[in-house]
């Protein structure tokens, strides 16, 4: 099961109390003031797990706890840290405060970690309130509470390119001739009802990362169908790749919708670079061309069969080649993306 959004309690480990307790020891009855401190709460950590694609394990338990630091003791005896509570996520998870909606921070690469909850300090016992005036404090400090919130949790799928098209537009049948993957293909609408990732290989040093997302249909950005749900998880993608069938009704009309849904639902994925696959090119006669479609802002228009391979290694090898262009740009600005313009429907 594909579970990408998950609302969790996390609560840090309380700090430890001081101790108040003074030597008694034989030759030296008043030895002074001997309470340890308390032990640090554990924090609640959340860390990037490369072998998780999903957020299911938070869906069985919503509450989760660390270790309270142990309480001080006599001679100087500070009490024990408690541990941390290390939970896994996803690449690409986003983390928000449920309260304020608050972004509290992402999880992009292996071994990324975020302390979502810090446990609390540790009290000091009354040894740590001895002046040279006032050599017998009773005074100690409890521990600080953990700190305690409701953080909502949100997974982005971490892919190249995104494949975005109407249900039975061919996309998974593509996914399937280009990577390993193998989604589900039928002649029914919206076979596809979560995301799907596959590797691309074009050389043996040369892949890529691509997704294919449920199709959108028209009003797709007000909640019908299935597609809007999932467009987060090409937000990061570094180029769409918006799939027009030939045997579409209009298949100008049909690529501009698309670029329509995608405004949308947000002028971000509106402006991420994008080229149009026209897919199923094995319904039209050999020497037919593809229908033309005006698409200016594309930065090509790729005729592809999943069935015959017509097409394909083509297609790989603009897609990576546009992949490579887009990390150099990006790494040279800073930015994955360039300021965006308002933009009103």
């Amino acid at each position: 099961m594909f579970i990408d959004q998950a609302s969790i309690h996390v609560k840090a480990g309380d700090g430890g109390d001081g101790a108040s307790a003074f030597r008694r020891e034989k030759g030296e009855p008043r030895g002074g003031p001997s309470g340890g401190d308390g032990g640090h709460g554990g924090d609640v950590v959340l860390v990037a797990d490369p072998n998780l694609d999903t957020l299911l394990d938070f869906s069985y338990r919503d509450r989760y706890e660390a270790e309270r630091g142990g309480h001080g003791g006599g001679s100087k005896k500070r009490g024990k840290d408690g541990d941390d509570l290390v939970l896994p996520v996803p690449l690409g998870t986003v983390v928000r405060d449920a309260d304020d909606g608050e972004r509290v921070g992402e999880l992009l690469e292996e071994g990324d970690r975020l302390v979502v909850a810090e446990g609390g300090r540790g009290g000091r016992g009354n040894a740590a309130f001895a002046t040279p005036t006032r050599q017998a404090p009773r005074k100690r400090e409890p521990g600080e509470n953990g700190e305690e919130r409701r953080i909502e949790l949100e997974l982005k799928l971490i892919a190249d390119v995104g494949l975005v098209g109407k249900p039975n537009a061919g996309k998974s049948t593509l996914l399937s001739a280009v990577s390993a993957a193998r989604p589900k293909v039928a002649d029914y609408p919206f076979t596809t009802v979560e995301p799907n990732l596959g590797v691309v290989q074009v050389a043996p040093a040369r892949s890529f990362v691509i997704a294919d997302i449920p199709g959108l249909i028209e009003g797709a950005h007000t909640g019908k169908g299935l597609g809007a749900q999932f467009l987060r998880h090409i937000e990061r993608t570094r180029t769409l790749a918006l799939v027009v069938p030939v045997d579409a009704g209009d298949p100008q009309t049909e690529y501009e919708l698309l670029r329509d849904e995608l405004r949308s639902h947000d002028v971000a994925l509106a402006q991420l670079p994008h080229c149009v696959l026209i897919s199923k090119m094995d319904l039209v006669p050999p020497d037919q061309g593809p229908p033309e479609i005006d698409a200016p802002d594309a930065w090509a228009v790729l005729p592809v069969s999943s069935v015959t391979g017509r097409g394909i290694d083509d297609l790989k090898e603009a897609l990576w080649n546009r992949v490579q262009e887009e990390k150099e740009r990006r790494s040279d600005d800073g930015e994955p993306f360039e300021e965006l313009e308002e933009w009103t429907p």
